[in-house]
């Protein structure tokens, strides 16, 4: 006899389902075929940040006792019942709600941000102290993609004189960074504009000059007015673009990377 088994699962698990599914693949392979290794931060905490804007973890929610009504002698007994009633059908409601919108949460949770990785510009630091300034590449070069943009430039506030001699270029794809709001000084926006670019999300065919009222990197069409599509997109120019800055680099001459430089026809790719 053929058997047929109908499992409802709600929309949003469903994604949660498979966001977890293709990252635990994507992972093996950059482990198997990339050769990279997959390190748990902060060091000895037994957490792997996959979304430096999710940093934290769900732990338990401490029980709180909370004084029922009854627990006031003012108000009168059929008042303190009829009360009571209510708040218990109420919480009943909600936790068959909670259950039925979420099966396998049971339990009520909290978020519990980690040591010294609890927000994207704190990720960044850590990141760079930890692997990425201790590491013997001589040629370091940074994709940062909307808010990332932001945190790279929070990083090269505080670690300048670092970022400047180790990184070669930094590709910024719709960033959201403010240089004025960042307060970013001036030798900073004179390395940002000679060593970095950022596709922005636009109509204009890909690489075509995008002007900026901000003082700091050539910003080009990444050929897309979607914003999450900017950073795959751009990738042939990218590409390109460390390409030129580390050959320049090795070259010993200083990399042309200005407006007119990374004005590429869109037919030549």
């Amino acid at each position: 006899m053929n058997h047929l088994l109908i499992f409802r699962i709600p929309w949003k698990d469903l994604n949660m389902l498979l966001m977890k599914i293709i990252t635990k693949y994507v992972y093996e392979l950059l482990e198997k075929d990339c050769n990279l290794k997959k390190i748990s931060i902060p060091e000895g905490y037994g957490v792997i940040v996959l979304n430096p804007n999710e940093n934290y973890i769900e732990v338990e929610k401490p029980k709180i006792h909370v004084p029922s009504s009854s627990d006031s002698s003012d108000e009168p007994a059929e008042k303190r019942e009829r009360k009571d009633k209510v708040s218990k059908e109420t919480k009943k409601r909600r936790d068959f709600y909670e259950k039925y919108r979420n099966p396998q949460r049971e339990k009520e949770m909290m978020q519990l941000y980690i040591r010294e990785n609890g927000s994207p510009e704190e990720h960044a630091v850590y990141v760079w102290d930890h692997f990425i300034a201790q590491s013997a590449a001589e040629n370091v070069f940074f994709v940062a993609h909307s808010y990332g943009g932001l945190a790279f430039v929070e990083l090269m506030i505080q670690r300048e004189a670092d970022v400047k001699s180790k990184v070669t270029a930094v590709a910024l794809t719709d960033s959201v960074h403010n240089v004025w709001h960042q307060e970013a000084g001036k030798t900073i926006r004179e390395w940002m504009r000679e060593n970095c670019c950022n596709w922005v999300s636009s109509s204009e065919p890909l690489d075509t000059s995008v002007e900026s009222m901000l003082p700091d990197c050539p910003r080009v069409s990444a050929g897309t007015d979607r914003h999450e599509l900017t950073s795959w997109k751009s990738f042939p120019s990218i590409f390109k673009f460390f390409t030129e800055a580390s050959e320049a680099k090795t070259s010993s001459l200083k990399p042309a990377l200005t407006r007119r430089s990374h004005r590429i026809k869109h037919e030549e790719l």
